[in-house]
């Protein structure tokens, strides 16, 4: 396993991290006994970055891994959760207001059974700029409640995610400097999509670390292939496919080099995170990235991709 900092935190994390979303059911149902051996067997197989949100399962993903971040030691592992967006009773709620914000940071520390974060983050800020004030309240009124956390220590680090970077690199030009330490961005440094690394030079100028999420693109990069509700057009859905079969015939799972890629072709990416409940599934990960890569795959499956390489989805 690699280590990076991200940014200027002092946080030195591993190159792959565990998302734990798939702790919430997110994509399929879970056995909880089983998620928690998932989080005990990534962190004592040498990844030491969480990330979590209180979105995730509505709550459950937070839930279940506090239960099993008590039978770890707190200096095994940096672990980052989320304001801005929830739910409850099936219901999507978004709510970037100080008042919830503040809420929220300690209802999360209570479910994970922790007393600080390490990393705070203003959750998927695209769902603001559609909301009244724009992403101008995440500057006026989110961000300064976790900044004044962060002095008062019951947060470590403060950061922003989105799938669009643009709003990202908005709201970094729009606040103090200094005050966003990290981005989290995904489905943008994958096989089929490396737009993140246009903005790379402009994180850098600022400080302020990257961390990268969804090396599968969400299901696009698998062999199983996409699911029904992907934003995705028709043809970049066919062309990935078309990819995935290739290396099937080259005895090479497209996961595999999907995770690879994202992980070890470029070291100004801190990490990159993906999500599993099974304990397996974790360990296999782990030893994808610990292999070399085979750049000349990557070449031949992006030449499969073709004219469908960075092609957006509606609205991103």
């Amino acid at each position: 396993m690699i280590y990076n900092e991200i940014g200027k935190t002092g946080m030195r994390v591993s190159n792959l991290s565990f998302g734990a979303s798939s702790l919430g059911g997110v994509f399929h149902g879970i056995r909880e006994e089983e998620g928690i051996r998932a989080v005990h067997t990534a962190v004592d197989n040498g990844i030491n970055f969480i990330d979590v949100s209180p979105y995730y399962g509505h709550m459950k993903a937070e839930t279940v891994l506090g239960k099993a971040l008590k039978e770890i030691p707190r200096d095994k592992y940096y672990l980052s959760t989320k304001v801005g967006r929830y739910g409850k009773d099936g219901v999507n709620i978004w709510d970037y207001s100080a008042k919830r914000t503040l809420e929220s940071v300690y209802e999360s520390m209570e479910r994970l059974n922790v007393d600080y974060i390490d990393l705070i983050n203003v959750h998927d800020i695209e769902f603001q700029s559609r909301m009244e004030g724009g992403l101008q309240k995440i500057v006026d009124e989110t961000l300064p409640v976790l900044v004044q956390l962060k002095k008062e220590g019951v947060v470590r680090h403060v950061g922003i995610t989105d799938l669009q970077p643009e709003n990202l690199k908005w709201v970094i030009e729009h606040c103090d400097e200094g005050t966003v330490e990290s981005v989290l961005c995904f489905c943008h440094y994958c096989l089929n999509d490396t737009l993140l690394v246009d903005y790379l030079g402009f994180f850098e100028q600022h400080g302020v670390g990257v961390i990268n999420a969804s090396p599968l693109s969400m299901g696009l990069l698998s062999q199983r292939g996409a699911p029904a509700w992907h934003p995705a057009s028709r043809d970049l859905k066919m062309a990935c496919a078309k990819a995935a079969a290739f290396c099937q015939e080259k005895g090479y799972e497209i996961e595999k080099l999907a995770m690879q890629f994202s992980t070890s072709m470029n070291p100004r990416i801190a990490t990159t995170l993906f999500s599993s409940a099974n304990p397996a599934n974790v360990l296999k990960n782990i030893a994808y990235v610990n292999e070399p890569l085979d750049e000349s795959l990557v070449t031949e499956v992006q030449h499969i991709i073709g004219d469908q390489m960075f092609v957006r989805w509606k609205n991103t």
